[in-house]
């Protein structure tokens, strides 16, 4: 069990469902987040304590060592149950390690609320709908994060 998100430094991003912009930002970070069966608050809070205190972003030494509040960043929280995609078997993912929809809602909001309480500018993408999230990865930086690790 394991809440999972995928952290992408960006430039700027946003997220629409249809025609209308529901989640935008400028610099900081995109969090694609999967929620597991049997995942707690604890799950989402280490996620959401992570995100706010990752330091990477460049310093005047061009050093990753700046975090989102030292560049005035924000960040743009999406569900995603995909990223809990199992590929091992066949050619179609499974996604029976996925929480069920109500569960997973729960948390990814927890997720956004704790880093929203941290002082980071918060916008989301909606649960459960059909989005298109639009972002300039910066650098590119790209990072995986778990609240537990399986193996």
């Amino acid at each position: 069990m394991t809440v999972r998100a995928v952290v992408q430094r960006v430039r700027r991003a946003e997220v629409r469902v249809g025609s209308e912009t529901v989640g935008r930002i400028g610099t900081g970070f995109v969090v694609l987040v999967g929620v597991e069966q049997g995942d707690g608050e604890a799950d989402a809070a280490y996620i959401a304590d992570k995100v706010v205190g990752l330091r990477v972003f460049e310093d005047g030494a061009g050093k990753m060592n700046l975090g989102l509040h030292a560049v005035g960043g924000g960040v743009l929280v999406v569900s995603q149950f995909t990223l809990l995609g199992d590929c091992r078997k066949g050619r179609r993912p499974s996604f029976t390690a996925s929480a069920p929809p109500e569960r997973a809602e729960i948390l990814y909001l927890q997720v956004a609320e704790r880093i929203a309480a941290a002082g980071v500018p918060v916008a989301t993408g909606r649960f459960r709908a059909e989005m298109a999230v639009e972002l300039v990865n910066d650098g590119p930086v790209t990072l995986l994060l778990e609240s537990r690790r399986l193996f």
